[in-house]
């Protein structure tokens, strides 16, 4: 990144992920994502978030938490990363969400987050997945589901040139 100037990465052409018509049900996609302290900072200072429930060891001893958690505002984020970057990829935007957190995510805790695509809609340009995310127990900590419009096919400036002749 540049300081003081435009960003690397509104300069740089991206992969368009996958269309539609290349997707299909029973499609899936495992990560695995590291609950670190750069990326709780950044979180927590990025949306001005000083709950004392993610932050404070002293308070959250006190809960029944016991723990520090991670926000689940922040665990979304991770889930809807991993659909922009991955399945379908770039380009795909996520239109709907029905997430539960199941179990309390604490802080360095290693999650492995599992996505199926249940359902194809051609018609209304959507992919439904499944989405369940594990702790380092196998224990359930997120589940639910999402919708996502896939990256739609662009169109070339040269196309459109000629339309309004």
């Amino acid at each position: 990144m540049e300081i003081g100037g435009e960003c690397d990465m509104l300069k740089k052409k991206v992969q368009i992920g996958r269309r539609m018509d290349e997707i299909t049900v029973g499609e899936k996609l495992s990560i695995t994502e590291k609950i670190e302290d750069k990326d709780l900072l950044l979180y927590l200072g990025l949306t001005n978030d000083a709950n004392p429930l993610y932050i404070q060891h002293d308070y959250a001893s006190q809960t029944p938490y016991e723990k520090p958690i991670v926000p689940s505002m922040m665990l979304t984020g991770m889930i809807t990363t991993a659909v922009t970057k991955y399945l379908p990829g770039p380009g795909s935007h996520v239109v709907r969400k029905d997430l539960m957190f199941v179990k309390p995510v604490h802080h360095y805790e290693t999650l492995e987050i599992h996505f199926e695509v249940i359902e194809v809609s051609q018609e209304e340009h959507t992919i439904d997945m499944r989405v369940f995310a594990y702790d380092e127990s196998k224990e359930v900590v997120v589940k639910g589901r999402l919708t996502v419009t896939p990256p739609y096919q662009s169109v070339s400036m040269l196309e459109k040139t000629l339309d309004n002749f």
